[in-house]
């Protein structure tokens, strides 16, 4: 199946889900420098090699990996880190407050609104706690089209993530994704979540209230 999800002016966006547990790992290939990164090292390094070779081919550029970006700690999201970048030396980022449980060195630890920049385009971090104290999502803004959010496990189609029924953790989650992406992004916004299929801002927009009613 083509891994490619959007061929956008300087970048494409491809996925692969790998595992039981059905994670997304993304990819995003600048087009004029080559630079790579991949967002949720999950598992099956095979298949991510196969996804760095697939981005390659959409640069005329000599590509290589420029960062490794984590959105947060829980084991199903970084099972082949260590593995990668041990093989690829690249670098790695992630939340602040997740980096010490994840298996392998983090070089640039986020904390909410920093900017994470490879040749051809930039990230941004929004941190987002509940799902894990340090959850990060990853924002690509294009220029000439709709935002581009890589949600890790906070958000999904029909509800933020698991806060293991504790109130605290989900009000916490549910008011940091409100401020913080509905709040700050427009509808067009596309979110990628950690597992399945993505959606957007405008189409879970309308359910806020019915998430906080419910509690999860």
């Amino acid at each position: 199946m083509d891994s490619l999800l959007y061929d956008l002016p300087a970048l494409t966006i491809r996925s692969i889900s790998v595992s039981q547990m059905d994670n997304n790992v993304y990819l995003l290939t600048a087009k004029e420098s080559g630079a790579q990164v991949l967002i949720d090292a999950a598992d099956n390094l095979p298949a991510i090699e196969q996804l760095l070779a697939d981005g390659a081919g959409d640069t005329s550029a000599g590509a290589h990996l420029a960062l490794v970006a984590t959105t947060h700690q829980h084991w199903d999201h970084v099972r082949a880190l260590k593995e990668l970048v041990d093989s690829t030396r690249a670098p790695t980022a992630a939340g602040a407050d997740d980096a010490d449980a994840l298996p392998a060195a983090v070089d640039r630890r986020l904390g909410h609104g920093d900017t994470v920049a490879v040749d051809g385009f930039e990230l941004t971090a929004v941190h987002l706690r509940g799902h894990t104290p340090g959850s990060i999502a990853f924002v690509y803004q294009d220029p000439e089209g709709p935002a581009h959010i890589f949600s890790g496990d906070s958000l999904f189609p029909g509800g933020v993530g698991n806060t293991q029924k504790d109130p605290e953790r989900f009000n916490q989650l549910l008011s940091d994704v409100t401020e913080r992406l509905f709040g700050a992004y427009p509808d067009t916004a596309v979110v990628h979540p950690g597992h399945g299929k993505p959606t957007t801002l405008g189409a879970e927009r309308p359910h806020l209230e019915e998430w906080r009613a419910r509690g999860w």
